[in-house]
């Protein structure tokens, strides 16, 4: 085997050392601004591209097709007259501009490409801000991403098979003689404004476990808190499921509360083990009580 010459052996020994020194100078790998910038074009042009790929996937009528009708079930289920809305000719959904096919077959193609694409966006979005991270941090955010998903679905979810009632009640309230014709538009903002709701009040409690991670907030806080927080939750479940039915409020608001109380239950054990690995001088103390002064003369400045 021919030996590399010395010229080539000097570069390469020169080119690990710069290596080793720039890690070490810079352990976390981070960036200057420009690098950052041009890292986030980079990452916004491929999930930009993903999604539209995704959007164009969507507008196929065969794709188009099942989604409106995923879409639409929850109408359909809504017994009105004794006849299921999307029979009834007097509760149909209905289109009241020229453009309104258009722009119906833009927003859901936009939606189903944002559900398909989000494994790519997401991505792109934590390969954009890992390099910022301390390895703690990081650790963090992989716990976030990976129980933010399926508490948004299951939210999602539970709200997608209780919308039925709440619109068999409001469509129910239809007086005798009077027809009555939803805009699409007015259908699918209801439908999506109780996926995103009931999805985002199921990340109450990962942001609360979160929150205490980051030493931000404590059990206490959170206990002096609990009896508003599930009345609060009760309210939003009221709101959203306007049907006189308890079973359906109860179906949206007790999953949530459930959680509620698991997330404290792991900020009380968090708490607990910060308390044992690094006691504090000030543990036990209240909000508003007053600390101990430390006159030792070896922690003055």
């Amino acid at each position: 085997m021919a030996k590399m010459p010395s010229s080539m052996v000097g570069a390469k020994v020169l080119g690990q050392r710069m290596l080793k020194e720039h890690r070490a100078a810079n352990p976390d790998g981070r960036m200057p601004l420009l690098d950052h910038l041009r890292e986030l074009r980079n990452r916004l042009i491929k999930a930009v591209l993903a999604l539209a790929v995704g959007m164009g996937i969507g507008l196929i009528p065969w794709v188009f097709d099942r989604v409106w009708t995923l879409i639409e079930r929850p109408f359909c289920t809504a017994v009105i007259n004794g006849m299921t809305g999307c029979h009834h000719l007097g509760d149909q959904l209905v289109f009241s501009g020229v453009f309104d096919p258009f722009v119906l077959r833009v927003e859901v193609a936009f939606f189903f490409g944002l559900i398909v694409t989000s494994p790519v966006w997401l991505y792109q979005l934590w390969a954009f801000i890992a390099p910022g991270l301390y390895r703690k941090e990081k650790r963090w955010t992989y716990i976030f991403v990976g129980t933010a998903a399926p508490l948004f679905a299951i939210g999602a979810g539970i709200a997608y098979f209780a919308m039925g009632r709440g619109l068999r009640y409001l469509l129910g309230l239809t007086p005798n003689h009077v027809v009555n014709l939803p805009p699409v538009s007015t259908y699918l903002g209801y439908f999506n404004a109780m996926l995103l709701g009931f999805g985002l009040a199921f990340e109450l409690p990962l942001a609360l476990v979160m929150l205490n991670f980051a030493g931000i907030l404590t059990h206490e806080r959170i206990r002096k808190w609990r009896r508003m927080m599930i009345f609060l939750v009760f309210v939003f479940a009221g709101i959203a499921s306007p049907s006189p039915d308890p079973v359906t409020m109860m179906l949206l608001a007790v999953p949530c509360i459930v959680l509620v109380e698991v997330a404290e239950l792991i900020i009380w054990a968090n708490e607990r083990r910060r308390a044992r690995t690094n006691p504090s001088p000030y543990a036990g103390l209240s909000d508003d009580e007053v600390s101990p002064l430390d006159l030792d003369d070896s922690h003055r400045s």
